[in-house]
């Protein structure tokens, strides 16, 4: 047999090391096949170190691009600039990126200027509109140009793939990883909730940080919420507030004087697992939520106006209430108090995984690689 094939795995924030540590940790079961080197580009630093932590991962190489206030333009520039000279000193056989954010697409792009195939976890999500969310939507759509192997999490997303021109032999749907990560947490022993949680009350449990609600959307699901904390007095909104600067600020002047509202730092994911699982309904603008909830049973509203995630829409788990006061109350509110309703959304399919997408995403590398047979695609609900 000739040598294990070297595949360099890039992560730049949170919700990408979640995803792709069950794929590292499944492709070095088999070092007989490949050669695994991890490169963190720390875009966001604080946040990424605690979940390597969590999985035992200890990059080979950390890029550390973080830097306070950053922009766009400063994460690309430093992201990209030190990919492609990681790439020229790893000479990986593949390059392995996860979603959409600015990190996965300096990835794809460098080891393009490699001349290095990638391969892209979670392809295929859409909303069709460029500037929602930004800069996700863009930066997807253009790493699915530079992608040789497209492991779409749903038969949605390898149907937005197709309509984008891939070919069908470069597609494989395996579920997302999301969920092979979250089973792995959640079987374990359960992190001792946050202080201040209270749990005897119903747990509203919040995250939102999308850069197009910044300004008077986010106020306004801001102020949405602080009155649902006056309607619902019995009830705990519990919200780990993102580092944006932005997000902060007004999470601190909407939020912050509610008696029955409790602001966190970010939390570890195990314990945010934790949270989940605890909670009665989940109000998010975050995409991997909208993934990991129904897979505890936990309905989820999305304070976003379209979603890149439709499956669980469908399947009637997800409702998108976007930022307007109303929606977010009606909705919310129906939540804490209707229990045939949140029946209802609480045993919805979830049509996001069974936990095996990592196998999948590993075989389809062996078929690639080491001619291997292809291997079944993952099916909702079979």
């Amino acid at each position: 047999m000739s040598r294990p094939r070297r595949i360099a795995i890039v992560m730049g924030t949170r919700p990408e090391a979640i995803k792709l540590a069950p794929v590292a940790a499944e492709l070095r079961r088999r070092p007989e096949r490949w050669e695994v080197s991890v490169i963190a580009t720390a875009q966001h630093r604080e946040l990424l170190d605690t979940v390597l932590a969590l999985f035992g991962i200890e990059p080979e190489r950390d890029l550390d691009i973080m830097r306070p206030n950053q922009d766009l333009f400063a994460v690309t520039e430093r992201a990209l600039a030190g990919l492609g000279r990681a790439f020229e000193e790893l000479e990986p056989d593949l390059v392995l990126v996860q979603g959409d954010t600015s990190s996965v697409f300096a990835g794809a792009l460098a080891a393009f200027y490699r001349q290095i195939p990638v391969g892209h976890v979670e392809a295929g999500l859409r909303t069709w509109q460029r500037y929602s969310p930004f800069p996700e939507e863009m930066n997807r759509s253009m790493t699915s140009q530079l992608t040789s192997h497209h492991f779409a999490p749903t038969p949605q997303a390898a149907w937005n793939l197709r309509h984008d021109g891939v070919d069908e032999a470069d597609i494989l749907v395996t579920g997302n990883t999301v969920i092979d990560a979250l089973l792995d947490v959640a079987g374990r022993e359960d992190s001792p909730l946050p202080a201040g949680v209270r749990e005897d009350r119903p747990l509203v449990l919040v995250t939102a940080h999308r850069r197009e609600s910044f300004g008077a959307p986010m106020e306004r699901a801001f102020g949405a919420l602080a009155e649902l904390a006056r309607r619902h007095p019995d009830s705990q909104i519990v919200y780990p507030v993102h580092p944006n600067p932005r997000v902060r600020e007004a999470a601190d002047k909407n939020l912050r004087e509610a008696e029955n509202i409790l602001l966190l730092d970010p939390l570890d994911y195990g314990p945010f697992v934790a949270l989940m699982k605890r909670a009665r309904l989940i109000l998010t603008d975050s995409g991997g939520i909208q993934e990991e909830a129904p897979s505890l049973g936990v309905p989820v509203l999305v304070m976003r106006e379209v979603t890149e995630r439709p499956e669980a829409v469908k399947a009637g788990s997800v409702k998108l209430v976007g930022t307007d006061p109303g929606r977010i109350l009606g909705e919310a509110g129906r939540l804490l108090e209707d229990e045939a309703y949140h029946a209802e959304m609480a045993g919805a399919i979830n049509p996001y995984g069974d936990g095996r997408a990592s196998e999948r995403i590993e075989a389809l590398l062996a078929h690639a690689f080491w001619q291997a047979k292809r291997p079944e695609p993952f099916t909702p609900g079979a």
